[in-house]
């Protein structure tokens, strides 16, 4: 979930993540629809996800006791880069201590994983071309503040659309894979 200016911190809830003095938690709030609805109800199957510290502080406090909403969540592995954290008492998770923990998990057989939040985590794995896919939410509001998704800057990479739409309130649906390197050319020759 993205703003058009890139944010993508709290955007769940006024209380989600404060830091940096961000005042406009709960942003995507007023842009729930039933076409929104049906497209988040197909990403919250069950998958196992890699979070970072503060984004599983953050998950790990509310999803545990709701469930109902996101079964999944309980029920799929939690990887966890952290340099701090070995321990939790949500089930299913397991600490990595770095991109080469990632990189040995990315190789390994089975679910998809999937990163939800967890911003400085993102850009790490961009940086270090472990990206294979891209499932953003593009919102029609500009924050001016926050986390951005590529605050840190990415290497270059080319991606193809492999699915998109558009929510009756005006939030892009856009899903893309990795497509190699960047072309270059001259428009118009």
């Amino acid at each position: 979930m993205i703003s058009l200016d890139g944010v993508m911190q709290a955007p769940g809830g006024p209380q989600e993540d404060t830091s940096g003095g961000f005042k406009y938690g709960g942003w995507t709030a007023s842009y729930g629809d039933e076409v929104f609805g049906k497209a988040i109800q197909e990403e919250l199957e069950p998958a196992d996800y890699l979070l970072g510290r503060k984004t599983f502080e953050i998950f790990a406090s509310y999803w545990p006791q709701h469930a109902d909403f996101w079964p999944g969540i309980n029920e799929g592995a939690k990887y966890v880069l952290s340099q701090t954290m070995e321990r939790s008492d949500w089930k299913n998770t397991i600490f990595l201590k770095s991109v080469d923990g990632i990189k040995k998990l990315k190789n390994l057989e089975g679910a998809d994983i999937q990163v939800w939040g967890s911003s400085k985590l993102i850009q790490l794995l961009l940086k270090h071309d472990l990206v294979d896919e891209l499932r953003l939410k593009v919102y029609p509001v500009t924050l001016g503040e926050g986390k951005r998704l590529f605050e840190g800057g990415a290497i270059p990479a080319a991606f193809t659309l492999t699915e998109s739409q558009v929510t009756t309130k005006g939030v892009i649906l856009a899903n893309y894979k990795r497509a190699g390197e960047v072309v270059t050319g001259t428009v118009g020759a």
